[in-house]
């Protein structure tokens, strides 16, 4: 292994800068409507409950749309911290920790400048910045399918002390995937795997060198014993959750048999434009990099490196693992591909070895000292991009973006003994985990006249649906304040006095 070469300080630098602002921002915006604020809801409902075996999407409705294992970390964490935004993302932002220390154990065994690279390259995307620190499934899923191919390369070419335990590492990672997302991580996992073992011709050696009986008896007892219990619980979990979530999800566009939600239709192919977003800064700036490197006619040598070495690296790449890395960040995006119902964050499973693939790259085009100063600039411009979000954020509080929160927190600061809040036409997951399951919700006109004959009572309407209410029902809501797409109201005698909140 080759050791540091020059130039490496300011991207350490940089590196720690961005990892540094996402921890600090954790707690510094609201939680976001739609898949934040929902699974944040479902596990403070989890842990308010003491219910560890089923998610509940409210303390009446089971929540089947995934398994546990990333409710059982934010759960966790709001045990530790309390019930806020900090507690409910910091699993996640521990989580991609955990993806980037097993890329660089991975990539470190060809060179530190190369192991840098990596990580340099996953921290500063867009997608892994974002999602570093939301509350999702897909962060605990990319840690399941980085541990298990990581796990099978290594238990394969690994040294002689690492084989058997990197080895095992691969039934670990499916298990977590399993209990993460579901059988999504067979997929995202055995596609590349298996296609690798059948291109290589090494079936024989990947049977006799890696556990499988032992480690299917493993993911078994990992895994096996939630599902049984969760379709004892509430039966018809996994009808619902092996056909619906992993078949008509993906296949059906428009898909409407989703219980908690709306499906995402997008366009067939439109994976790959997530991709490209979700790499920017490094989409932009790797093929300026490349252009500007070829016209410079830069021969690749390592100033750490011998001539001998330099040779060897060039001339002779490692082709096969290379190819792995190729197939596994391919298996997302093509299994993906004809998928009707996708969002951004189905890439971030291929985000692990694109930054393999990228550090590789890098290694044998320019000289270090030049790639460092590159690597320096994009996480920089990542950083400064998210810091430039996360202020906009706090500098408009009234605009709510996809969240409730200070809506919530002015209806706090309002409300009057005996008075409660209903959300008109329906009530956001933010709503619901802002006022900790508190806040009502009134689907129908009709009901809004049943229960404005009992006030006194808040109204948080949808300010596209304020015309369409009835003439009767208009004419009794006190205007308080306007909040992102809703518009908060009350009714009853008097007029609330207190001024919103300072947040």
């Amino acid at each position: 292994m080759r050791t540091d070469t020059p130039g490496q300080a300011p991207v350490w630098w940089a590196l720690a800068a961005v990892l540094g602002l996402r921890l600090v921002s954790l707690g510094l915006y609201p939680l976001m409507d739609n898949t934040e604020a929902r699974y944040a809801e479902i596990a403070r409902v989890m842990f308010t409950l003491g219910d560890w075996v089923t998610p509940w999407y409210d303390t009446h409705i089971p929540f089947w749309g995934k398994p546990p294992l990333s409710f059982w970390t934010t759960a966790l964490g709001m045990a530790v911290f309390g019930v806020n935004e900090f507690a409910a993302r910091l699993p996640h932002f521990l989580a991609a920790l955990l993806v980037g220390w097993l890329v660089w154990g991975w990539a470190v065994q060809q060179s530190r400048q190369q192991a840098l690279a990596a990580v340099a390259l996953l921290a500063g995307s867009s997608l892994m910045l974002i999602s570093a620190g939301a509350v999702m499934t897909d962060m605990t899923l990319a840690v399941g399918t980085t541990l298990a191919m990581r796990g099978f390369w290594l238990g394969l070419h690994g040294g002689e002390g690492q084989r058997q335990r990197e080895g095992w590492l691969l039934f670990l990672g499916l298990a977590i995937g399993l209990l993460a997302k579901g059988p999504l991580v067979l997929v995202l996992a055995g596609l590349p795997l298996g296609l690798w073992t059948l291109f290589s011709r090494q079936l024989g050696r990947v049977w006799r060198d890696l556990p499988w009986l032992r480690g299917t008896l493993l993911i078994a007892l990992l895994v096996g014993p939630w599902y049984v219990v969760a379709e004892l619980r509430t039966p018809g979990f996994l009808d619902y959750f092996l056909l619906g979530e992993h078949w008509h999800r993906f296949v059906t566009a428009g898909w409407t048999g989703d219980r908690y939600g709306v499906a995402h239709s997008a366009a067939r192919g439109s994976i790959w434009v997530y991709a490209w977003v979700a790499l920017l800064p490094w989409s932009l700036l790797l093929p300026l990099a490349w252009w500007r490197w070829r016209r410079a006619a830069v021969i690749p040598v390592s100033d750490q490196a011998t001539p001998a070495q330099t040779a060897r690296t060039v001339a002779a790449p490692d082709k096969p693992l290379q190819r792995y890395w190729i197939l596994w960040s391919l298996a997302p995006l093509v299994f993906f591909t004809l998928a009707g119902n996708i969002l951004w964050t189905y890439v971030l499973p291929a985000l692990a070895p694109l930054a393999l693939l990228g550090a590789r790259w890098l290694s044998r085009q320019a000289d270090p000292r030049r790639v460092n100063r590159w690597l320096t600039g994009g996480l920089i411009s990542s950083a400064l991009v998210f810091a430039g979000f996360v202020g906009w954020l706090n500098l408009q509080p009234t605009q709510d973006w996809h969240t409730t929160r200070h809506l919530i927190a002015h209806y706090a600061a309002l409300k009057t003994e005996g008075s409660t809040l209903a959300f008109y036409p329906e009530r956001p997951y933010s709503a619901a985990f802002y006022s900790r399951g508190q806040a009502g919700e009134i689907t129908q006109a009709a009901q809004l006249l049943t229960r404005l004959a009992t006030p006194p009572l808040f109204l948080a309407v949808k300010t596209s649906d304020q015309d369409t209410l009835p003439p009767e029902v208009q004419a009794r809501l006190q205007r308080q304040a306007e909040y992102g797409e809703y518009t908060l109201f009350y009714v009853g005698t008097g007029t609330p006095g207190a001024a919103p909140p300072a947040l």
